[in-house]
């Protein structure tokens, strides 16, 4: 997901897309130690978006605190 597209959501649409995506991290985790996981990529791309998402939210909390 874009940059742009995450700061258009509402704070509780993002809340709630950080959460499906740290679920599907943990799925794809949980998939990768006891099978094999075909698409690896899709954990580096999870990792980034939640860290995308986290990152959004704290600056907006950041300006709203100024």
């Amino acid at each position: 997901m874009k940059a742009k597209e995450i700061r258009g959501m509402r704070l509780d649409e993002r809340q709630g897309e950080l959460e499906k995506l740290e679920k599907e991290l943990f799925n794809l985790r949980t998939r990768a130690e006891t099978e094999k996981l075909e698409n690896t990529h899709l954990l580096g791309d999870k990792k980034r978006d939640i860290a995308r998402f986290k990152t959004i939210m704290n600056e907006t909390q950041l300006k709203g605190k100024k």
